[in-house]
């Protein structure tokens, strides 16, 4: 996999406007990809979500605005604005939004 940066001019970025939300939809965007790093940044309109699943790779959410749900294993955390989660590799995990809301996720492989 060639290491990737999409999109995004050398100079600062507001990371609450990379993503913008679109009614009853997930945009996601992927910032960087290389062999051992993703990151993507996400927008959810309220009452989006992904399913629980999981992944073999231990991530990173960050919250930018608004608030989730987000279940790890079972155990559901209410993670607003400026707060992070982690989510461990092959552990099941689930995201809701509670209010609309923006992530930037980091996946290391």
């Amino acid at each position: 996999m060639a290491d990737t940066i999409y999109n995004l001019k050398i100079s600062p970025h507001t990371l609450k406007k990379i993503v913008e939300y679109q009614s009853g939809s997930i945009v996601s965007r992927e910032l960087i990809k290389t062999t051992k790093t993703t990151i993507t940044a996400f927008a959810f309109a309220q009452g989006q979500g992904l399913s629980e699943h999981t992944t073999p790779f231990t991530a990173f959410a960050q919250i930018l605005e608004g608030e989730a749900s987000i279940s790890v294993d079972g155990k559901k955390h209410e993670v607003k604005e400026g707060e992070v989660l982690i989510l461990p590799a092959d552990t099941p995990h689930a995201l809701q939004a509670v209010k609309e809301f923006k992530m930037l996720l980091t996946m290391a492989r």
